[in-house]
């Protein structure tokens, strides 16, 4: 079994769509809610909430920390 390009969730055999580029690239879609946002609306997972890759990179603290700090490295 593969996983969605986009989203991250596993396609059971028999299901999904499989875009190949002219590069010769291939992505693997689950609905054509996933195909749209990657290939129409040029949406990037990690900005979607509702992916696995947006939930890891959040959970990474890859969206920014709440917390500032000041020159001298203490928090505000």
């Amino acid at each position: 079994m593969v996983n969605c390009t986009f989203c991250g969730k596993t396609i059971e055999r028999g299901t999904g769509t499989m875009f190949v580029r002219v590069d010769g690239s291939i992505n693997y879609f689950c609905s054509t809610k996933c195909e749209k946002n990657t290939n129409k609306l040029k949406r990037k997972p990690r900005e979607t909430p509702w992916t696995t890759e947006s939930r890891l990179w959040k959970e990474s603290g890859g969206a920014g920390s709440s917390t500032k700090k000041s020159a001298k490295g203490e928090e505000l």
